[in-house]
């Protein structure tokens, strides 16, 4: 709660308990002195409620001393309806017309009102205790809130710093592979791979990204990648991007492209990698479908991390809004992965 707003409903509810005597005073001979006194009890309940609210909870139910707060307010209480009854006592006889017969109480009567103000003074205490209570729950569960922010953003940030030099160290594996045979077209690799880590290096720290700028990397990417493979192999990048506003985590599907590739290709047997990204509304579709040849046991390329650190950057980024379908087809040959997300 804003502290403004609480100090208001402070004042605001004090100054209603203390003005409240004059609600029931109809008695035009109602002095000043008479009023005072009826605001006793209101000052009274403001100390029991104010000593819970600023020390006995914070200081002894809070830290865990709940027989001491039990046994303070149990002495507060009783005191404060004991010294309310004979004040309010007090005060009848003295305010009395000379002309009234004098009322002598009955002890069960007495009993009777002092029981009902210990429990009026016992209601304020135990209000006051809830809302200490309750207001340290909210700040404890703020904290919490935060805390956990904190660690999603910061794993969030570890798992994009192990992408990149992921990414970087199988990039590099393909240029070597390159040079070795066709030095022109190593050269061009380089050229398109300085442009993805220009987007690799500036526009990952961020939260999110432009989807275009997403949708350049990954083109560039599959260019970098055409260049080192046979005519044979069919590679298609296709876009249907309906909204040029849209914006996504960075490099949350380079890992699923980068499987395609190192799945996807054969140098025996046909080929095909088809990669569809269609944004919508306010969804996104990456669709990425490829012939499916696995890697033998021996083959360790990529270190086995991609998959894992799309699954967990997916739950960290886009909790309850993605799908995430993937398996091999019936017959073993074919590889589908599709990616749903809903930035609502």
């Amino acid at each position: 709660m804003n502290k403004r707003v609480g100090l208001f409903l402070h004042v605001a509810f004090w100054a209603y308990m203390f003005l409240s005597p004059l609600t029931f005073m109809r008695n035009s001979g109602v002095t000043i002195d008479h009023y005072l006194m009826n605001c006793m009890q209101p000052l009274l309940l403001m100390v029991v409620f104010y000593a819970n609210y600023l020390w006995l909870t914070p200081r002894l139910f809070v830290e865990g001393k709940h027989g001491y707060f039990l046994l303070v307010n149990t002495v507060l209480v009783v005191c404060m309806g004991l010294f309310n009854h004979y004040w309010i006592t007090y005060t009848h006889e003295m305010f009395m017309p000379m002309n009234m017969p004098h009322y002598t109480p009955q002890f069960i009567d007495i009993v009777f009102f002092i029981i009902r103000d210990i429990f009026n003074f016992a209601i304020f205490a135990a209000v006051a205790t809830a809302i200490v209570l309750a207001m340290r729950w909210q700040h404890n569960e703020q904290a919490r809130r935060e805390a956990e922010a904190a660690r999603t953003d910061a794993e969030l940030s570890n798992l994009r710093s192990q992408i990149n030099p992921h990414f970087l160290l199988n990039t590099l594996n393909n240029i070597y592979a390159l040079t070795a045979f066709d030095a022109p077209k190593a050269q061009e690799a380089i050229q398109e791979l300085s442009k993805m880590l220009r987007h690799a290096l500036y526009n990952t720290q961020q939260p999110t990204v432009p989807l275009k700028d997403e949708l350049e990397f990954i083109g560039n990417y599959v260019k970098l990648m055409r260049i080192r493979l046979p005519e044979s192999v069919d590679v298609t990048y296709t876009l249907d991007v309906k909204s040029s506003e849209m914006t996504v985590a960075p490099m949350i599907f380079i890992s699923l492209v980068e499987n395609a590739f190192k799945h996807g290709v054969s140098p025996i047997e046909p080929s095909f990698i088809h990669i569809s990204i269609g944004a919508a509304g306010q969804q996104i579709v990456c669709n990425i479908t490829n012939s499916n040849h696995p890697k033998t046991a021996s083959d360790h390329s990529g270190h086995g991390i991609g998959l894992q650190q799309v699954q967990r950057r997916l739950e960290l980024a886009y909790p309850g809004q993605y799908s995430w379908e993937r398996g091999v087809s019936d017959d073993g040959k074919t590889y589908r992965s599709c990616i749903t997300i809903n930035n609502a």
